[in-house]
């Protein structure tokens, strides 16, 4: 018959066999071989440079014939392998004359249907990498001259705009010591709340003396995120949607929203439902993406010009 322990046992067992920190040492063992391999590539790398001085053929050696060398490249400038792969989407799909000669990307794009475009895997880049010359050249370039580049400094954060300089690459202490406070603050930086887009509505409405209120609306099956001036008396549903990466639930963000819509036209026909649809996920997915402004009366983007037009709109609406 088993013998079941009493509660002060079982707690007793969590008390005094606590081992505070689990570790799996088989595993940590082989991270830090890993972790040791990328620390000996950089130093062999910087005493390449500290010899030869700085050329682009050492870093396209690196990506090219190590293992982890386009991760060992990441690690020296803090760039993280999630924002490379999704600034290689976004040279993939944007028609920039500039960035298209940076990157060499007519030596390299493949002929894909805009809606067929997804993000390429670490495999597909690393395939790419080892195979096309030009491809290969191109990454290198983006690390040495991406940040010239009006339109990635117009397009990326300067918290990984200023990864891409060749201080780093030089192994200059200032910016080792910036990849180090930069990869300290990221987590604190993604989560402060002045990142989140709807922050930006949030301030428009208020500079324009405008209240809202968040929440359920009727039976609607979600959250609002802006129900402006207020639930009792609503003129203007705004909802937001940034996305940076794709999806298939984007797919489904669409059908709700166009079920929200089909709502409000039934319960509350004098409301003006508005969308602000941004990001590289929604350039991506077209056919979700003509989905989800179907649903909307407006929809605007966070572009600054876009911005003016929703404040002028606002004038309008709540004169």
């Amino acid at each position: 018959m088993v013998q079941y322990p009493s509660v002060d046992e079982k707690f007793n067992t969590v008390v005094s066999k606590n081992t505070f920190y689990f570790f799996n040492p088989i595993f940590e063992e082989k991270y830090e071989s890993y972790l040791n391999s990328l620390k000996e590539t950089l130093l062999v790398l910087k005493n390449e440079i500290e010899n030869e001085g700085l050329q682009k053929a050492q870093f396209e050696r690196l990506i090219a014939e190590k293992e982890n060398g386009l991760k060992a490249l990441l690690a020296l400038t803090g760039f993280s392998n999630e924002y490379l792969k999704r600034l290689i989407t976004i040279i993939r799909k944007v028609d920039n004359s500039e960035l298209a000669r940076l990157v060499f990307r007519d030596n390299w794009i493949e002929e894909e249907p805009i809606e067929k475009i997804k993000e390429w895997s670490d495999e597909k880049i690393q395939k790419m990498i080892v195979s096309n010359e030009y491809f290969r050249k191109g990454i290198v370039n983006i690390f040495f001259e991406g940040a010239t580049i009006p339109f990635l400094a117009n397009t990326l954060p300067p918290f990984e705009l200023k990864k891409l300089s060749i201080s780093k690459l030089k192994f200059e202490i200032s910016a080792i010591i910036d990849t180090l406070i930069r990869y300290k603050e990221k987590g604190s930086y993604s989560g402060i709340k002045e990142r989140n887009p709807e922050v930006v509505i949030e301030e428009v409405l208020t500079t324009n003396k405008l209240t809202f209120e968040r929440g359920k609306l009727g039976r609607i099956p979600r959250t609002m995120d802006f129900i402006v001036p207020n639930k009792r008396t609503p003129r203007l549903i705004i909802e937001c949607s940034y996305e940076v990466t794709t999806a298939s639930g984007m797919g489904d963000k669409a059908k709700t929203e166009k079920t929200v819509a089909d709502y409000l036209k039934k319960n509350y026909p004098n409301v003006i439902f508005v969308g602000f649809v941004d990001g590289i996920g929604w350039y991506v997915r077209k056919g979700d993406l003509m989905r989800m402004v179907t649903a909307y009366d407006f929809v605007y983007t966070f572009s600054r010009d876009e911005l003016k037009k929703f404040e002028d709109f606002l004038k309008v609406i709540f004169k």
